[in-house]
């Protein structure tokens, strides 16, 4: 049966993550898993969630199954954070929310709601975007199409390719956003470029499609939903994929979800009833204890101004690094302004080496990151910063 299956090579982010564990230079630098990581280097169990998970342990009464469509207190938090609480499209009843095993499951019930409702539609992904875009959308058989986005040579979003290239998007495709803290380039688009494709996705039809796994990470939770609040109020379709993986970060527990914006409350109840049967086929039910604890979370006034206290930490010692990486870089050199890193948002960076001096940077200081020269920041603390820069400057 599995005779004529070959060996695939692993992930190159998780294959990075196991050279660097067998490592054994004592200054080694992991700046390529996506995960936030504290200054020991590690990725923490939010206060606000110990003390939820205590409260569910007490009350918990039963492993059944849960809903189909998920946790309903979870369901209507993410609704709330995504759309604040008096959005129009909850109060018209226009849209539907499904709990999802993260964010990836909910990109994956996507791309199978799309196929269904329309085999011919396209795709259109930024280039970059996040690596696993590529399969959760495929794997449903749905054609991609890229748009220009980061430009590498100004370090900045290269907005007029952008729209220019979309303008021949139609009414049967739909446009992937990051909603913030873009992934990989950590350039995210202004208030005003939102606006703009506001017009735009009004003027060729096209459904606009936003990812936002970072919530929180990037300016603050309504500020990060800008984009998002903005295509549901103009436009009558949109679909939105939303992790706690980050902001709250369950990343184990799988908690994310899938919801759809319709033009009317018939059609959201029709979009409701198809979403459920995909999952049915997909993983049955999904899980509870991730989406209990985002329930329990947010209806607690207290655990809710923790959470946002603890995520408030953490966005400003991002911005904070990315601001003494830059400092860092530019006093031992002047070959290049490295400004424009204090200049992103949320976790990554492309520093913007080549190919072969990452591999230097590997093999000869044991600083990891992606071959594109992508970085975590949340992976730099105050003892592997110095370290980290002397690194950079001799490759350059």
């Amino acid at each position: 049966m599995f005779d004529q299956l070959s060996l695939l090579q692993p992930d190159p982010i998780l294959g990075l993550s196991a050279a660097f564990r067998s490592d054994t230079n004592s200054n080694k630098v992991d700046l390529g898993v996506g995960v936030y990581k504290t200054e020991v280097g590690e990725t923490p169990v939010l206060d606000c969630v110990t003390a939820a998970e205590k409260q569910l342990l007490q009350h918990q009464t039963t492993k059944s199954y849960t809903p189909p469509a998920g946790i309903e207190g979870a369901n209507r938090a993410a609704a709330e954070l995504a759309f604040g609480t008096e959005h129009s499209v909850i109060e018209e009843q226009r849209l539907s929310t499904v709990q999802t095993p993260g964010g990836c499951g909910a990109l994956r019930l996507a791309a199978e709601l799309i196929a269904k409702a329309n085999p011919q539609s396209t795709i259109w992904v930024s280039a970059p975007t996040w690596a696993n875009h590529v399969p959760l959308l495929t794997s449903a058989g749905l054609r991609l199409k890229e748009y220009p986005y980061y430009d590498f040579a100004k370090h900045k979003i290269d907005f007029n390719a952008m729209v220019n290239t979309l303008k021949a998007a139609g009414p049967n495709d739909l446009v992937l956003l990051h909603a913030c803290c873009h992934n990989p380039s950590g350039a995210d688009l202004s208030n005003d470029q939102w606006r703009q494709l506001s017009e735009l996705a009004s003027e060729r039809g096209f459904t606009p499609f936003i990812d936002m796994a970072y919530q929180g990470f990037g300016s603050g939770i309504a500020e990060d939903a800008y984009g998002v609040r903005l295509l549901a109020e103009t436009q009558p379709e949109l679909v939105l994929a939303m992790s706690f993986s980050k902001n709250l970060g369950l990343y184990r527990e799988r908690a994310g979800s899938l919801s759809i914006v319709s033009a009317n409350k018939s059609q959201a109840g029709a979009v409701q009833s198809q979403t459920l049967s995909i999952a049915r086929g997909l993983y049955s039910m999904p899980p509870s204890h991730g989406a209990s604890i985002v329930d329990t979370v947010y209806h607690s006034e207290e655990l809710r101004s923790l959470w946002f206290s603890e995520l408030t930490d953490m966005r400003e010692r991002i911005a904070g690094l990315r601001l003494e990486l830059v400092k860092a870089l530019n006093e031992r050199q002047d070959k290049r302004d490295f400004g424009f890193i204090a200049q992103e948002a949320g976790m990554f960076s492309f520093l913007g080496l080549s190919v072969e001096q990452v591999n230097t940077l590997k093999n000869q200081f044991s600083v990891y990151m992606t071959d594109n020269s992508r970085i975590n920041v949340a992976g730099i603390n105050q003892q592997n910063l110095p370290y980290l820069a002397d690194a950079i400057v001799q490759v350059l």
